[in-house]
């Protein structure tokens, strides 16, 4: 069994589902995750921040209540898609040994009327009785979009709620952290980024080279290969998210496997086999950092997405 065998077979373990609503039998998964920010390549700045804001706090609560700030509260990690907001948020949870509940939009509506706010309500309860305890919302500008932009009173419910649940955290629930994860956190309501709210925003950019070469590495374990130079494919591979790579990895297995059926035995991947893949594709990053940087440079008052702006000019964006 391989090292991510193992880990998946421990988190199943660990797993317990949480039922929250009768109706709907709607169930939301909970453990303990075992990654650690030691498992999190690169990404240091983002790291170093929610040490600052959440991790040092729980470790330190003395120290830190000189300067009036008590464990616990809210982070936004934004970013392009498929580059490991998610598996950030889990790396929080390891860090400080808390349980986790991975709340997703399917998860939480109802067609009856206000049960999606008691399913909300109901999952913010149960990591009250479980702290410590994180508390992942995944695509929150789904949930938690401009209310001026919505036709559907539920919907704008369902966002009154959210509120009501992140000030209640100010209120009674030390030890019980939020982390949203949005592609497009210029959608949100305005008042979700209110301070004491989700005012602690985090940028996760693509993974640079070296992180690129470990994720292939990882993605390629077990799997044949034949003289692969990785450093070579990750610096061909730049802004490629760690999605893209891993559909890198999976085109270039179907033409091994290809070669395989042609041949009658095993064909091992080789280099060509992954640049082909990788030169077929394009960064899904690039589509991110156009609609981000339009919004960033003609719409950012408060200049929250000077870091993008910054991240493009550095790595060469246009």
């Amino acid at each position: 069994m391989s090292d991510q065998d193992e880990l998946a077979a421990q988190r199943r373990k660990n797993m317990k589902l949480i039922q929250f609503s009768k109706d709907d039998q709607t169930l939301v998964e909970s453990d303990k995750p075992k990654e650690t920010f030691a498992d999190v390549a690169g990404l240091e700045e983002v790291k170093k921040k929610i040490r600052m804001n959440f991790i040092l706090p729980l470790q330190n609560p003395q120290l830190f209540a000189a300067y009036g700030k008590e464990a616990g509260g809210s982070l936004l990690l934004f970013g392009p898609p498929g580059c490991g907001k998610t598996f950030l948020a889990r790396a929080v949870a390891g860090e400080i040994e808390a349980n986790f509940l991975h709340i997703e939009l399917q998860a939480i509506l109802s067609m009856y009327a206000g049960q999606s706010e008691h399913n909300l309500h109901d999952i913010f309860q149960k990591a009250r009785e479980s702290k410590p305890c994180v508390i992942f919302i995944d695509e929150l500008d789904a949930m938690g979009g401009s209310r001026h932009q919505m036709r559907q009173h539920h919907d704008r419910m369902l966002v009154n709620q959210l509120l009501l649940e992140l000030d209640g955290l100010q209120a009674e629930n030390e030890n019980v952290f939020v982390i949203g994860a949005t592609n497009t956190p210029w959608y949100l309501d305005s008042a979700l980024r209110r301070p004491g709210r989700f005012n602690h925003l985090v940028f996760v950019p693509p993974p640079e080279e070296t992180e690129r070469e470990r994720i292939l590495e990882l993605k390629l374990a077990g799997k044949p290969a034949d003289g692969l130079n990785l450093a070579k494919i990750a610096s061909e591979t730049r802004l490629f998210s760690g999605a893209d790579l891993e559909q890198v990895v999976k085109d270039a297995v179907e033409s091994a496997m290809e070669r395989m059926l042609a041949s009658g035995q095993l064909e091992p991947i080789t280099n060509d086999d992954l640049r082909n893949s990788a030169k077929s594709r394009k960064a899904t990053t690039l589509e991110w950092f156009a609609t981000a940087k339009n919004y960033a440079t003609f719409s950012d008052v408060n200049r929250d997405y000077q870091i993008v702006l910054d991240y493009a000019k550095m790595h060469g964006v246009k």
